[in-house]
């Protein structure tokens, strides 16, 4: 790689000629490979803008110019020539580069990424301050053709058309195939409206043509309406024109030699322009070529083969009992539909789609429309489950509580990817689900302990009257045997798991089997440890609670999201409204009131201090034991204190 090494900057960059740069581009895919590989991450979308990414820093000049990279999967070329080809190789690692663009990560980096649609929104800002700071530099978004189907990139567009400040949108299209003639002639379209003399030309010809008295200015008209219907007929852009930008494209996104013509030219446009660029999603690595979806986010692989790395355990994931539960029973209930925003094979709704495609519905990159949208089919009649990730459905905060909420409708939002999710970091941890829908009136909320609890709690939900929140984590099950008859499960009834008189654990999900694990630690020293699977966060199980609370005066409660608004405060809301228990102690392990980084899960938990060492040690403190004395002895002293009801 002997050019990549020699590229600490986008100034070096600027440095090679057409021919050098293509040999980087192919130095830089081998890197993206050799790296993903190990690290795992975004590398389809990266091996697909290597060469738009090259033009951009040989065209523009950053950090003074700023380039905003929509959700940003496709910015490690980007990161690779601004500074970090060494440190990519701590890819996602914890305590290395984030996987998207973060701006205390580089001065490169002009916002901060990781949910999509959000780059032209970002992008304009940015333009609007240049303008009334009185400067002059260049704005560019980069966002891919799904991410443009999200309402609040086509909301930024329409505000960009009416504003007319100079903006450059670039739409990087991995998707459509362009048939040769058609991209020929786009082509010659985009050299003609680019060149700076078709521009004078058309001027003059403009002129021309009103100066000839009486006619010229109905010839003019007409030749205008002429021109305009050949652009309908021809250009594929007129959308994007009627909205106020210069439409570029199609053009090819791996010429770099003709990119930096292009981009030459449109940075001299002094409005919004759009240019759209055709590009292949995973280009160099034929694996990722033949199966993008499968290389978009991947673990690590082995470059031979394309096979993922590891051994498989044979254990099913969340999600797959989810898809394979909610394939089973579609089977018994036609008003069964699925709906999922842009990640059918994400969410687990694959099996569903091929089952049963006219109750399957994709709507794209648009969290707030499939919310809306179930409400519309829940008012007729249907059970609409809608899968989204945890920290996606926070892009659809108002439909929950007003379309969904206000009319009390029976809808099943199925939350993947609840509590920390590693890699992806702070942009995808789904830590705050708890908390902004237990403020929701009418709405429920249930967290499964294992893959078995999610099968039971999946049929209740479909049978509750109003709308339910399923929340589970990412990755793989416990193992446990699943049973074929699913049950219903009694609403806002907590699960006794263990017995306990000195210390109560109410723990939710995620953080019930470490509960487990932490009561057999504290057994060990001879304390009792009473561990409840609270099932259902919203309503809580208000009896059990009462019930452990006169019985072990202290109180633990274990959950895998914010430590404002969740569990926990539940908890402390329900015990206030009693003043007989204002002697009972309650304490919690949660996510902090700060942003969790990127690395492996355990290693975030141990961080975060929610790990079972840590909860261990939280509980011995909470206590009062003193480990250089008689831990039992210690604790006696702490629970035969008064108790008086």
């Amino acid at each position: 790689m002997e050019l990549l090494d020699r590229i600490n900057s986008p100034a070096d960059v600027k440095k090679l000629n057409n021919a050098e740069l293509n040999i980087l581009a192919e130095e830089i895919r081998e890197y993206l490979i050799e790296v993903i590989a190990k690290t795992g991450g975004h590398l389809a979308p990266n091996l697909g803008v290597v060469e738009l990414t090259l033009a951009l820093h040989k065209v523009f000049t950053t950090p003074t110019d700023k380039i905003v990279w929509d959700v940003g999967h496709q910015s490690y070329v980007h990161k690779i020539i601004t500074g970090r080809r060494e440190e990519f190789k701590t890819l996602r690692q914890y305590g290395g580069l984030a996987g998207f663009p973060k701006r205390c990560e580089s001065k490169h980096d002009a916002f901060d990424t990781g949910h999509s649609s959000t780059s032209i929104s970002a992008a304009l800002g940015m333009a609007v301050a240049r303008d009334l700071h009185h400067e002059d530099h260049n704005v560019i978004a980069v966002i891919g053709d799904g991410a443009l189907t999200g309402g609040m990139a086509l909301e930024a567009i329409n505000n960009a058309g009416v504003l007319q400040k100079k903006l450059l949108v670039i739409l990087n299209d991995n998707e459509m195939s362009i048939a040769k003639n058609v991209g020929a002639m786009s082509e010659y379209l985009c050299r003609l409206r680019t060149d700076p003399s078709y521009s004078h030309l058309k001027s003059d010809v403009e002129s021309l043509l009103k100066s000839i008295p009486t006619i010229g200015s109905h010839v003019a008209k007409t030749a205008k309406r002429i021109k305009d219907s050949l652009k309908y007929f021809l250009a594929p852009g007129m959308v994007f024109e009627q909205l106020g930008f210069t439409y570029i494209g199609p053009i090819d996104g791996h010429n770099i030699e003709y990119l930096e013509q292009i981009l030459e030219r449109a940075k001299t446009i002094e409005k919004p322009v759009l240019l759209h660029v055709i590009t292949t999603k995973g280009k160099g690595y034929q694996p990722a070529e033949n199966n993008p979806n499968k290389f978009h986010g991947t673990g690590a692989f082995d470059i031979a083969t394309g096979g993922k790395n590891g051994t498989p355990t044979g254990i099913p994931t969340y999600t797959e009992i989810f898809g394979q539960t909610l394939v089973e029973l579609a089977k018994e209930d036609e008003s069964i539909v699925a709906i999922t925003a842009a990640m059918k094979d994400g969410t687990g709704l694959k099996q569903f789609a091929e089952t049963y495609p006219k109750r399957f519905f994709d709507v794209g990159i648009a969290e707030q429309h499939a919310v809306t949208m179930a409400a519309g089919m829940a008012t007729a009649k249907l059970k609409p489950v809608v899968a989204i990730y945890s920290s996606f459905l926070q892009r659809a905060f108002d439909q929950v509580i007003h379309d969904v909420c206000m009319q009390k409708l029976p809808i099943v939002f199925c939350l993947d990817r609840a509590g920390l999710v590693g890699d992806d970091g702070y942009t995808h941890h789904g830590v705050y689900d708890i908390s902004y829908l237990r403020l929701m009136p009418e709405m429920v909320i249930m967290a499964p302990k294992d893959e078995n609890e999610l099968r039971h709690m999946l049929y209740t939900a479909l049978r509750l009257p109003g709308p339910v929140a399923l929340r589970y984590p990412r990755g793989e099950g416990h193992g446990v045997k699943c049973t074929e008859k699913l049950e219903f499960l009694s609403l806002g009834k907590a699960e006794k798991l263990k017995e306990g008189s000195d210390l109560s654990i109410w723990a939710i999900g995620s953080m019930v089997y470490p509960a487990i694990e932490v009561a057999k630690v504290l057994q060990e020293k001879g304390v009792s440890v009473e561990v409840i699977n609270m099932r259902y966060i919203k309503p809580l199980d208000e009896e059990l609670l009462l019930e452990t609370a006169k019985k072990t005066m202290r109180i633990m409660v274990l959950e895998e999201n914010t430590i404002i608004g969740g569990a926990y405060d539940m908890v402390l809301e329900t015990l206030n409204k009693h003043e007989k228990l204002e002697q009972v102690k309650v304490t919690n392990c949660g996510i902090p009131d700060s942003f969790v980084t990127h690395g492996k899960r355990e290693l975030l938990l141990n961080e975060i201090k929610l790990d079972i060492q840590s909860i261990v040690k939280a509980a011995e403190t909470f206590l009062n034991i003193d480990e250089d004395k008689n831990e039992k002895t210690a604790i006696r002293h702490v629970i035969n204190r008064n108790r008086t009801f």
